[in-house]
């Protein structure tokens, strides 16, 4: 048998307790990053007008829906 004294028993309770939402919350984290950038996968910005539009074709140069000019696909960048 181990003697623990009650504040080691609490110390161990609490290190346990906050490790397990400390994970919970990088695994929250982890997730909602992933799904905010397959969100933005197919979006693109024209560079004439501004337009955010979807294009989920395979196109390298696809038509800007309001201007009709043809953008190039690059990643956007997220602030």
């Amino acid at each position: 048998m181990f003697r623990v004294t009650l504040t080691t028993l609490i110390f161990i309770y609490l290190a346990v307790f906050l490790n397990s939402v400390f994970f919970v919350w990088i695994m929250w984290n982890w997730k909602r990053a992933r799904q905010s950038r397959r969100a933005l996968r197919y979006r693109l910005r024209c560079a004439l007008c501004a337009f955010e539009f979807e294009d989920t074709t395979t196109t390298l140069l696809p038509r800007c829906p309001r201007c009709g000019s043809l953008n190039e696909r690059f990643r956007p960048s997220s602030l």
